[in-house]
């Protein structure tokens, strides 16, 4: 069910505006926040007008191109909290004074972590979002699994998850084969994501 306003109710998923008038990144940036937060009504406008028209106050974040932020630069002062500047730049001091900024101009890898960073500080432990669907905390991996997630996660090849468990290399394979069906995620991205928002591992540790 789609809320038309933010709330504090449980029921509630919370909105978030894109607002990007580059269309292949907001769609990207989409799919990446939707693998970080499920429960999320993701938003996308290519204009601030577009978002203004769709009622600015409903949304919980915005994720707004630094471009936009300075055209409607008192809008988004006002909702600083609320603000995520998409810039290319990994420069300190190219960035907004105030604002938190995430660097677009980035592997999809060092993306989603830094994503996930913000998700982390700012909802620690799930705090401020509604409750996630069973559907979605539900263990779906055996513990064996999870151990061999968590070194994906973490970046570890094959042989060297092998060696950290003292298994064979053939049954890390069979055991990334049957996360993979298990999830219906084959990018280690995607993996990483939901090995760190089901907290099978420290996001410290990607």
């Amino acid at each position: 069910m789609q809320a038309h306003t933010m709330g504090k109710h449980t029921g509630d998923r919370p909105k978030i505006a894109i607002i990007d008038n580059n269309m292949l990144a907001m769609m990207g940036l989409k799919t990446i926040l939707l693998n970080v937060m499920p429960i999320a009504n993701i938003n996308t406008f290519c204009t601030f007008c577009e978002m203004e028209a769709a009622g600015p106050d409903s949304f919980m974040h915005y994720f707004v191109a630094l471009k936009v932020v300075l055209e409607q630069r008192n809008f988004f002062l006002a909702h600083k909290n609320k603000t995520f500047v998409l810039t290319t730049s990994t420069n300190p001091n190219a960035q907004l004074t105030g604002f938190k900024s995430i660097c677009i101009n980035t592997s999809e890898e060092q993306l989603v972590k830094s994503i996930l960073q913000l998700e982390q500080h700012g909802h620690a432990g799930g705090r401020n979002l509604p409750v996630m669907p069973k559907a979605l905390k539900a263990k779906l991996l055996s513990d064996r699994e999870i151990e061999v997630l968590s070194l994906i996660a973490q970046g570890y090849i094959n042989k060297e998850i092998a060696d950290q468990l003292n298994i064979g290399l053939t049954t890390v394979i069979s055991h990334r084969k049957n996360i993979v069906d298990k999830l219906g995620m084959r990018s280690v991205s995607a993996l990483t994501i939901y090995a760190v928002m089901h907290g099978y591992v420290d996001i410290n540790k990607i």
